[in-house]
């Protein structure tokens, strides 16, 4: 195991994140499960997230992401939220 560090700690910081759709409608496709891993992709740089893993279904997107101790996950996810829903 691979342990992160910084100057005064060292850390590992997994978050499972599953996304639903709302009323569990079946509406993510192919196409829609990677246009919504490259907004993710795209939003991640900016909030020191990594993408491990992404496992789409119909109606909800699992995902496993790897984060530093300074790292406000309610603001990455409203920006997420909001990214995707345009």
């Amino acid at each position: 195991m691979k342990l992160d560090s910084n100057n005064h700690s060292v850390f590992l910081l997994h978050y499972h994140l599953i996304l639903v759709i709302k009323y569990r409608r079946e509406v993510i496709t192919d196409e829609i499960s990677e246009r919504l891993k490259e907004i993710f992709e795209y939003i991640q740089p900016t909030y020191h997230v990594t993408l491990q893993e992404w496992k789409p279904d119909k109606d909800h997107v699992h995902v496993l992401m790897k984060t530093h101790p300074n790292t406000d996950i309610s603001k990455f996810l409203n920006a997420y939220k909001s990214a995707s829903s345009r």
